[in-house]
């Protein structure tokens, strides 16, 4: 099981909430399957992600990988205990952000 930083934890609540406040039950859905998809994806293969999104090379980060999920990018820590660190909507301003 791929564990999450506080950080991402609290990226996830906020989407979460965004999404019930709005009644997006199928947002809601969309992000959790986003989210089991990331999970398998880094368990079957963790040091295949991208140094950072395409369109913000200056997101890299020594010891991290960017995947895209569904609608969603996710940031995790390689090494022997991959931990996701970020979860963003595509749109997002991710470079704001971190």
């Amino acid at each position: 099981m791929i564990g999450y930083t506080a950080e991402a934890l609290e990226q996830v609540r906020a989407l979460r909430h965004r999404y019930e406040a709005l009644a997006r039950d199928a947002a809601i859905r969309a992000l959790d399957r986003a989210l089991a998809d990331s999970e398998a994806k880094i368990e079957r293969a963790p040091g295949t992600g991208l140094p950072a999104l395409r369109p913000h090379p200056q997101l890299a980060r020594p010891g991290w990988a960017w995947i895209k999920s569904v609608r969603y990018w996710v940031a995790y820590r390689t090494g022997p205990d991959p931990v996701i660190v970020a979860v963003f909507y595509e749109t997002a301003n991710i470079p704001g952000r971190l």
